[in-house]
């Protein structure tokens, strides 16, 4: 895959899937597969057993990857597309809805 427009710390919206208009920021991203991990979204129920780390063990609720394609960045509020130009010799994102560079 190319350069991802969306990058950890980003907040985004989730627009398809059973957390569908729900706002998080971007925890992980597993750029091999196209997935992200994003904050409060798609929380999965994980059993845990005893260990040296978690000394009572079990049930845990965290945090699922879902598709890269099934979120939208964030900018002033609103969901956008994200678009790469070219700012002098470096590459920048930008919001297409407003054309406002992002970082």
């Amino acid at each position: 895959m190319s350069m991802l427009k969306i990058k950890k710390g980003d907040t985004v919206k989730v627009i398809a899937g059973k957390d569908k208009d729900k706002e998080g920021k971007v925890i992980a991203i597993d750029q091999k597969d196209g997935k992200v991990v994003v904050e409060g979204v798609n929380m999965l129920t994980k059993h845990t057993k005893p260990s040296a780390s978690n000394q009572n063990g079990g049930i845990i609720h965290q945090e699922g990857p879902i598709d890269i394609s099934n979120v939208m960045y964030v900018h002033k509020g609103k969901a956008t597309r994200v678009g790469i130009k070219m700012d002098g010799d470096k590459k920048v994102r930008y919001a297409k809805s407003t054309g406002e560079v992002i970082d």
